[in-house]
């Protein structure tokens, strides 16, 4: 017998007041419906409420628990986003990847941006200090949804660059790029083409170095529009996940560690990595020397994925520029949160997007 779904009790406050501050009206008349919308879906995917409503930016995860025929099943999260052009491609990515180095998918709702997902732990890459694997995942929450979007200026914990703090960095770089070398398949027919987006990046690239009052020399943001060039407009056909940082990648059981919240597109795997530094760099502001510890980190993170470290340097120093320009423009959201009237040219994030972009400087 199909089981009777439980309504969700509550959806959290967090995630109402994000969500409608950032899609207004829209936002609003959907988290009215979103109730329904959930209990539609467990009805459908047979499955029961099992734990703890959680969410992550654009997401609402509902652990849940497969039934059928009496008999209780796997573990999974039913995550329902906020329908958006970025997330249309997240299941075609699951459905490339089939669990290699990412939660499985189950089932997907294209029409109301929902799946249902292997269930991970929810402690983090950028939480732990296991490292490479010699730990176990502490506690059994889910968070299949910690991606926090672009431009978001990411923490990844609070190790500094010294004894530990630099081996627990080491860790993070050699599971996140041999992660990230698992997910370098070839890519289908129909995704997102990193490459599409080169007279796009150019042209933002311009027109904020033009616009906005930062503190970028010439050559730094010369060098950025000569990674558009020379590496952006041609790339090879292989997955990325396009929002790659160390809390999108979650402690598991069927294998250590399992990506979480791709956006689903295809090029350069180096891309990736650019992502992962750029996000990893409040951690690092403490260590004695921020540009040994940032080349490190390109050094170790290269390796384990087995990518050019050229190129993950000159893709690590774009997204640095454009965070740099980003933070300028709309400010970070984490620096708003802490203050309403937060100066974009005091910003201690907009700073080091500044720093690391000129660090990464050839």
């Amino acid at each position: 017998m199909t089981p009777t779904p439980r309504p969700i009790r509550t959806i959290p406050d967090a995630f109402v007041h994000e969500t409608t501050e950032r899609e207004g009206a829209a936002g609003a008349a959907w988290l009215a419906e979103l109730p329904g919308i959930v209990a539609e879906l467990l009805d459908r995917w047979s499955c029961v409420p099992d734990g703890e409503v959680t969410h992550g930016a654009v997401g609402l995860i509902v652990p849940v628990r497969q039934r059928g025929d009496g008999v209780e099943g796997e573990a999974a999260v039913l995550k329902v986003s906020f329908p958006h052009p970025g997330n249309v491609h997240e299941p075609d990515a699951f459905a490339v990847w089939r669990g290699r180095g990412a939660v499985r998918l189950y089932e997907r709702d294209d029409e109301r941006f929902a799946m249902l997902l292997e269930r991970a732990s929810s402690v983090t890459l950028a939480e732990s200090r296991a490292g490479a694997g010699a730990g176990t995942a502490n506690g059994n929450r889910t968070a299949n949804g910690n991606g926090s979007g672009s431009g978001s200026g990411n923490g990844s914990g609070t190790a500094n660059d010294t004894g530990t703090g630099s081996r627990v960095s080491d860790a993070l770089a050699t599971v996140a790029g041999r992660l990230s070398r698992r997910l370098a398949v070839p890519a289908p027919p129909g995704l997102p083409r990193l490459a599409d987006q080169a007279a796009t990046w150019e042209a933002e690239l311009r027109r904020d170095d033009a616009e906005l009052a930062h503190s970028l020399p010439r050559r730094t943001v010369d060098a950025a529009l000569a990674t558009v060039h020379e590496l952006a407009r041609t790339q090879p056909d292989l997955m990325l996940h396009g929002d790659f940082h160390a809390r999108n990648i979650l402690r598991a059981e069927r294998e250590p560690w399992l990506a979480v919240d791709p956006k689903g597109c295809a090029g350069d795997p180096a891309y990736d990595g650019g992502s992962l530094l750029k996000a990893r760099v409040p951690a690092l502001l403490d260590a004695p020397d921020l540009g040994r510890a940032v080349h490190r980190l390109l050094d170790v993170y290269a390796e384990a994925a087995e990518l050019d470290r050229e190129r993950v340097r000159r893709w690590s120093q774009l997204h640095a520029v454009q965070a740099a320009f980003w933070g300028r423009r709309h400010g970070f959201r984490l620096t708003r949160a802490r203050s309403a009237h937060a100066d974009a040219g005091t910003d201690p994030l907009v700073r080091a997007a500044e720093h690391l972009a000129q660090l990464l400087t050839d």
